[in-house]
């Protein structure tokens, strides 16, 4: 399988490559240059690593299939509890894809724990040597997510960047008591769309990327712009139809429609992936909270990032340009001349209009809906009271889309993006409770008020001591990356090479 940029399909590479690199050097996204068709019924009989290794493999076709499996197997065994792609029945034949089983508490994990494997083995499939550097721009979830796969994995520096005041208490602690001698976080002032700015115009910087060279040191990305973050998603939508089947709720065949809360459309991008591969999906139906960017292009055609942005109760979907929704457009349209036309009206004028005939093939597959503040916390509340199902604020969201788009006689599965001890304090007021301001406070009266218990990666950040507190604005973060990123890297890289030196030095001795 290769893959070429959305702006230039002349920027053709392996797997690897488009892991390895993470972005194209002109800015394009890269995607597969065709979606394999694999037997849904044969994969509905496997297991989840068994199921991962399978719809990865056949993207990622120059990685061995005994690694994959072996990569499938570590990563969604102990560290999902059992419960890798779980599946909760919830109302009728309403269902929530539980994806918050994992070690940082978000559907992140699925991606950001096989990542770092990926990484890894493409840089030996392509015989490199160079060190890694990897800047990360976060709502929240991905932050720590990324933090947690990739600390103190050898030949990789991570950098973190998230919106100051743009995450719950919660996300921000997981982030700034991160361990790792490799890691390092900042958050910037503004937004996530500040951030992710920021931290592109270092992707784009010619002059940096030949300083790195030189030192042998290349950057790449863990946002869902790297193919390495989008794949593994893919395979929970094939779990969840599994599931179903495998319960009797549905026969083979059957529509499903899924409701996915998303900011950055990568995560109901992987659903259309499935669907294109084969699995009998309905309507994928995108859910936005106050920031319906998404909403409104989905139902007019006309993308418009320039607008009011709102902080909301589910944060990690406060985002107004949605990177992902490039590689829609690339498919849909499949002219990569008109994409880079697109993204160079997104980038000068904050706005952009498809086709007609582009939007009508989009509602095809998509469906959209969105959520007020207000509407939020009672579909928290509602959830809880008649069904006796507690869910997050992102969550919620989806729900009441869900609830909207609902068609009879057909499943409807929400993805459940977040542990909704992640965000005690307003889970809790949505409850009718007062909230302590205190997230650890609010998470323990979540606890009382509910019978629930906290996940213990949650609770034990209460005794952990703070890392990073540093405090930039976006147009810094060039600067940081220069002096602090670069500096420390740089010296790290350098220990490394004096490590093996001597010890090889040694070896000779002997």
């Amino acid at each position: 399988m290769k893959f070429f940029s959305t702006r230039d399909h002349f920027r053709i590479v392996t797997a690897s490559q488009a892991i390895a690199q993470g972005l194209s050097d002109e800015g394009g996204l890269f995607v597969p240059e065709s979606f394999p068709q694999v037997d849904v019924e044969a994969l509905c009989q496997l297991d989840y690593p068994e199921l991962a290794a399978a719809v990865v493999s056949e993207y990622l076709t120059d990685y061995s299939k005994d690694f994959l499996a072996e990569a499938a197997r570590t990563t969604y065994g102990e560290a999902f509890g059992g419960k890798a792609g779980h599946l909760a029945p919830v109302e009728g034949d309403t269902y929530a894809l539980e994806l918050w089983h994992g070690p940082t508490c978000a559907f992140k994990d699925y991606a950001l724990q096989l990542m770092p494997k990926l990484l890894v083995e493409a840089k030996k499939n392509l015989s490199r040597t160079e060190k890694t550097l990897i800047l990360v721009a976060t709502s929240g979830d991905t932050g720590k997510a990324a933090l947690d796969g990739y600390h103190d994995i050898p030949g990789v520096e991570i950098a973190v960047f998230y919106p100051t005041g743009g995450t719950s208490e919660i996300q921000r602690l997981q982030m700034a008591t991160q361990e790792g001698a490799n890691v390092a976080v900042y958050a910037v002032r503004g937004n996530f769309d500040d951030a992710q700015t920021g931290v592109k115009k270092v992707f784009g910087d010619k002059a940096i990327a030949a300083r790195l060279a030189e030192r042998n040191i290349r950057l790449s990305s863990a946002n869902s712009i790297n193919w390495g973050r989008l794949v593994p998603q893919i395979v929970y939508y094939f779990a969840a139809y599994a599931q179903l089947l495998k319960a009797g709720k549905i026969t083979f065949g059957d529509k499903v429609d899924f409701c996915v809360p998303t900011g950055n459309f990568g995560d109901i991008l992987a659903g259309y992936y499935a669907k294109q591969m084969g699995l009998p999906v309905g309507k994928l139906v995108c859910a936005s909270n106050q920031n319906n960017v998404l909403t409104d292009f989905l139902s007019t055609g006309t993308y418009t990032a320039k607008r009011e942005f709102y902080k909301t109760t589910s944060p990690s979907m406060d985002i107004l340009v949605s990177s992902n929704l490039e590689r829609l457009l690339y498919h849909v349209t499949g002219s990569d001349a008109e994409v880079a036309g697109l993204m160079k009206s997104l980038n000068e004028t904050g706005r952009y209009t498809v086709r007609p005939e582009t939007l009508k093939a989009i509602q095809e597959s998509f469906d959209c809906g969105w959520s007020s503040e207000e509407q939020v916390a009672g579909e928290i509340r509602a959830r809880y009271e008649k069904d006796g199902y507690l869910c997050d604020t992102h969550t919620a969201v989806a729900f009441h889309v869900a609830a909207q788009k609902k068609r009879d006689g057909v499943a409807m599965v929400v993805l459940s993006t977040a542990s909704p001890f992640k965000f005690p304090r307003s889970v809790l007021e949505a409850l009718g409770h007062t909230a302590p301001e205190n997230d650890f406070e609010a998470m323990q009266a979540l606890e009382e008020a509910t019978g629930r218990t906290a996940p213990a990666s949650l609770a034990v950040l209460r005794q952990k001591a703070e890392r990073f507190s540093t405090v930039i604005d976006p147009a810094q973060i060039a600067e940081v990356f220069r002096a602090e990123i670069w500096n420390s890297f740089s010296a790290r890289a350098g220990e490394a090479s004096a490590r093996r030196l001597n010890t090889s030095a040694g070896m000779r001795k002997i």
